[in-house]
């Protein structure tokens, strides 16, 4: 009989944390009490995923060609993860991740790497007597099938940044399918909450986002300078 290997705390920091963060939102722990499985439409999520992690395995196309996947076994891994909060089959179920306070802003951006959004843009609106007033729309969000891992997040990012967000309930039409759960910021809050989770340039992050983050955070900086501009006659 194979012999049981003992528990192992991981240390935290802000790369176990970011991976903590894309493994609660896109990974999966199989059911063999082994095997950690990370998928994603990115390529470069999962190559930054490994780096974390310091992972050596290949990562490869999903079936159908559509997406990418890294597997890994790491039973001492496994358990320390399921003892933090995450299980198999944890779409549903998911609750609260023992995540330190220190670290929480990273596990946050993984987070919003894996399922969350940032939407950004110019709304120019009411024409009159030469001028052209622009509102640059921000809004950040997670999302969960689990309200009660939703409900968490919020709660925890409340602690630590005074920001709430608004708790939305997305029913779906399909009567067999259950109702999505997500959290969205308000522009003056998304501000926030961008700066504090991108708090130094070469944090582990999925770029796209970090890019776009970055340009909304400037453009809205600029914006608060100069809240209208004039039309030539």
């Amino acid at each position: 009989m194979a012999r049981k290997l003992p528990f192992k705390n991981f240390e935290w920091g802000p790369n176990l944390a970011y991976a903590v963060g894309l493994l609660t939102t896109d990974g999966c722990l199989s059911n063999d009490g082994r095997h950690i499985i990370m998928r994603s439409a990115e390529v470069g999520m999962l190559r930054t995923f490994s780096k974390c992690l310091n992972l050596t395995n290949n990562i490869c196309k999903t079936d159908g060609g559509k997406g990418y996947r890294i597997q890994f076994g790491a039973v001492r891994f496994y358990n320390w993860l399921a003892k933090i909060g995450l299980t198999p089959a944890k779409t549903h179920t998911l609750g609260a991740i023992a995540v330190p306070d220190v670290f929480f802003r990273d596990f946050l951006r993984g987070h919003l790497d894996g399922d969350g959004s940032i939407r950004f843009y110019n709304d120019q609106y009411n024409v009159y007597r030469g001028r052209t007033y622009n509102n640059l729309r921000l809004s950040v969000r997670f999302i969960s099938a689990s309200k009660s891992h939703i409900t968490w997040l919020q709660k925890r990012v409340n602690e630590l940044t005074k920001l709430h967000g608004a708790l939305i309930c997305n029913k779906p039409s399909d009567k067999n399918r259950v109702p999505i759960w997500e959290i969205k910021f308000s522009k003056k809050e998304s501000v926030r909450l961008l700066n504090w989770i991108y708090y130094e340039p070469a944090l582990p992050s999925l770029e796209r986002k970090r890019l776009s983050a970055m340009k909304a955070l400037a453009e809205i900086a600029r914006e608060q300078r100069k809240e209208y501009t004039m039309i030539e006659s």
